[in-house]
Order: structure tokens, then sequence, then C-alpha cells
């Protein structure tokens, strides 16, 4: 069965195009809303966003092409097992709930832009800071660059031009759009894109679950077709199978509460009800995205079981959709504007959290400390093309890697960051010295894991289905809190917690 879409009409493809212009139109409109040229109105839109417009910019943030493309694949390859990103996709919630009250309040009281603006004030260590800004700009290029994959495997067989050549063009035509809106209006502009990507997104997943259950049948007749065809994908985890299940809960759950882009939102909020309330809402969210892609990749894998590359699934149901009848053609075509709103969403606030950290972490204090706001802004804007530029290459380059693998090892990073932010917000002990050395303790086993990895022909990506992450974390907590009670280690931090 062809993993191409039939090529859009004309008319389809105008619809498209009306979506992707008003992402632009509403970057200018962000450009004339700004109220000052500044890093905090660039970056966090100035005074901050309400309830309605969190909500959707939290939500389209944290559901992406890994949700549509990537977990649709993976159920295809695992499936039941991966009825696990239920869990982790909620943990998210629970991790974010032990650093927003707190980290809100500090965020107000001292104007905090980046997210190791916090580092910076708790530990008053430029190092550490450093360290921080540095390890979460890697982890989420790594991210980035899963969205701008997607992106080319979205447009993929749009056309009836050759499928590599439309790969690479949409990852250059969707990435060139975003960096125009994000440089015209900021963190407003992208928080308002949020808001249509969110609310099609919401909409595309309901359209197609129904359409998915009109094609194949239920799920219930999905499973006992997998049950026949391939039991294991059904049967009941081993203790190894287990552990894996686990360890994506804690990796995924302490990661993603450490994204960079979700921080950022932290300080946005206008209010702590409002972000309160967000979050309130979010915990339930995973049922309307994760679930919906778990029971279509077992649907897949039920009724269409010789996909080459299994990223493809989405695209192979759509097709299949599409040549149903004319309905759902056009309702393929809504579907196709979802998978586009949730890759872009995602994308464009990964990409302005890098540049304001590659701008006032790095830039502006150790390049031009003496630059003005204008010009810092100005440096951000560039770097958001260079960054893009650059991450395209790379995922044209990549075309056939796996978006679950760049998953992994983004978090496989991100979470040696917990003990400086969850411990440190609430533990005043926590000393700077020993949390630098145990992030670099933790970098050492990660990196040495997967150094083994490579170099091995037996499967060290989880090491008895544990991913490398938390092992690296075990360690680093035990140095970091440790080497904390040294009674030489380093002086009490001067900066309140409170």
């Amino acid at each position: 069965m062809s993993d191409q879409l039939i090529p859009f009409t004309p008319a389809e493809l105008v619809f498209i195009g009306i979506y992707l212009a008003s992402l632009v139109v509403i970057g200018v409109v962000g450009y004339r809303a700004r109220q000052e040229n500044s890093l905090r109105d660039f970056y966090l839109a100035g005074n901050g966003i309400g309830f309605i417009v969190l909500l959707l910019t939290l939500y389209s943030t944290q559901y992406s092409g890994n949700t549509l493309l990537g977990f649709t694949g993976k159920t295809y390859r695992v499936g039941f097992a991966w009825t696990v990103s239920i869990h982790f996709m909620t943990s998210i919630v629970v991790f974010y709930l032990m650093l927003a009250p707190k980290l809100f309040r500090l965020a107000k009281q001292h104007g905090f832009i980046t997210p190791t603006d916090f580092i910076e004030h708790r530990f008053q260590s430029p190092a550490l800071s450093c360290l921080a800004s540095l390890l979460m700009i890697v982890a989420i290029a790594n991210f980035l660059l899963a969205q701008l994959m997607a992106m080319g495997n979205a447009i993929e067989g749009l056309t009836t031009i050759d499928p590599e050549r439309a790969y690479a063009a949409g990852v250059i035509v969707l990435a060139l759009i975003i960096v125009v809106y994000e440089t015209l209006g900021g963190f407003r502009a992208v928080a308002w894109t949020d808001v249509i990507q969110g609310s099609v997104l919401l909409v595309g997943f309901a359209i197609l679950l129904v359409l998915v259950f009109r094609e194949f049948g239920s799920l219930t007749e999905a499973t006992k077709i997998v049950q026949l065809t391939a039991p294991d994908k059904v049967a009941p985890p081993n203790w190894i199978a287990s552990s894996e299940w686990a360890s994506y809960v804690l990796v995924v759950g302490i990661g993603g509460a450490l994204y960079p882009q979700a921080i950022q939102r932290i300080y946005a909020a206008n209010s702590a009800t409002a972000l309160r309330r967000s979050l309130l809402v979010m915990a339930f969210l995973p049922l309307t995205t994760a679930l919906i892609a778990l029971i279509v990749g077992i649907v897949g894998l039920a009724h269409i079981p010789d996909i080459a590359r299994s990223d493809t699934l989405l695209t192979v149901i759509c097709r299949r959709i599409q040549e149903s009848s004319t309905v759902g053609r056009w309702l393929v075509v809504v579907l196709f504007s979802a998978i586009l709103a949730a890759i872009m969403s995602t994308a464009d606030s990964v990409l302005l959290s890098i540049s304001s950290m590659l701008t006032k972490d790095i830039y502006a204090k150790y390049i031009r400390p003496a630059a003005s706001e204008k010009h810092l802004t100005r440096v951000g804007k560039i770097c958001s093309w260079v960054l893009i530029a650059l991450l395209a290459f790379l995922a044209i380059w990549y075309r056939d890697m796996t978006l679950i693998k760049l998953l992994d090892r983004k978090f496989d990073l991100l979470v040696q960051l917990a003990p400086a932010f969850f411990v440190g917000l609430h533990w005043s002990r926590l000393r700077a010295t020993p949390t630098l050395a145990g992030i670099f303790a933790g970098l050492a086993v990660v990196f040495g894991i997967l150094a083994l990895d490579l170099a091995s022909e037996a499967d060290y990506s989880k090491v008895v289905g544990i991913h490398p992450g938390l092992y690296g974390l075990a360690l680093n907590i035990a140095v970091a809190v440790g080497g904390s009670y040294l009674p030489n280690s380093v002086k009490p931090t001067a900066a309140p917690l409170a």
C-alpha cells in the first residue's frame, strides 16, 4: 500500500495555503501590538497572557509531530505497550505542578525571562547557569530537529513530485513560515498562532478518531486481529518491559516539565489563577491526544500490516480515507491542517526559547554585556534564522531517523537539570558546586552508556529497560545532595526561595 497521500487538488492546496498565510498575518498583528523593543516584550509578551491563550499555547506546544506521527508509528511497532504514552504525558503535568506555583512567584518578583534566570538567581553561579543554558539548548535543538523532520513527513506525497524532494520542500517552506511570523511578533505571535493551532489540533484529533473507526471498524475488532497476527503486541509486559514503562513515565515526566518553552510559559502567565486553571485542564488532555494516537496505531497495525516506514502510518490511513469519498478527501485536508498545527506550534515555541537563551544567557553575558535591549532583540531574531537554517539542513540529511529515537535522547539530557530546579526550588541547603558536579557526573553516565550502545552490537539504548538519563540522574542527585551536606561545601545562597 502506498505511504503517500493522493496529491491535493488546487482547491485543497488553497485551503492549506490560507491557513499558513493566516499565521504570517498574526505575526504582523503581533509586531504591531508590541509595547516596547525589549527582551521581555519580545520573549514573554510584556505583562503576559491569560487563561485561554495560556491553555492553548501549553496544549499545542506539548503535543507535537511526535504525538501524531511518532506515537502512531511507535504503537504500530510495539503494540499496546505504548499505552505508556498516555501515562507519561500525564506525568508531565504532575511534575510541572511541583515547579509552577513557586517558580511563577519568583519569576514575577525578579523579572525572569529565560529558564536559567532562576538558576542564576538561586545559585549565584555563572558556571552552573551557563551549563544549564547550553544543556537546554542542545536538548531542545534536538526536539526542534524532530519537528522539522515531522514537517517533511507530513508534506511527503502531497504533490506529484518525487517524495524526497517533497520532504525537503516541506521542511524548508514550513520552517521559513515559522521563522517569519516569529521574527515579526515574538512570543505574542507564537501564543496567538497557538490559539488557532491548538483549536485546529483538538478538532483534528476528533475527526481522526471518527474517520478511523468509520473506515476500519472498532478498536475491539482491531484488537482481535492483532491477537491473531501479532500476539506479542497484545501480551502483558515482562519485567523488562514494565521497567521501561516506569522509566518512560519518569524520564518524560521530569524532562517534559523542564522544557524551556514550558518554563517560559510559567513566566508568561499574567496571574497565578490563569496558570492554575490551565494546568488543571492540561491534566486531562492526554485522553484527547495520546489515547487517540494509540488507537490509530493499533487499528493501523491490525488492518495495514505491510508499512515499510512506521512513522508514515498516519499518511497511509489518510490515503485510504481520501480514496473513500469526496467528503473523505476534504476531511483529510482538515486533518492535515491539524498535523501541521501540531508540528508548527511546537517548533515555533522551541525556536523562540533557544533564541532567548542564546541571546540573553550567552551573547549578552559573555560577548556583549553592554548591549542595548534593542540590539539584543535584533540578535535574537538573527539567532532564530541561523538556527532554523542549520536544523533544516540536518532534518533533510537525517531523513530516515525515527522520531521516538530523537525524543529519547532529548529527555536523557534534560532530566540532568532536575536537581537544580526541583531540589533547588524547595531545599535551601542545595549548593552550586555540588549541583554542578552532579550534572557533570550524570552526563558522564549518559554519554558513557550511549557510547557503549554505538560501539557494541548489543542494544544499550536502555539498560534493563531503563533510560540512560535516569541512571545519570541517580548519580547526579547523590552527588548534588550528598555534596551539599558536606560541612565546607559552599556558603549558602543569598537568594530567597520564598
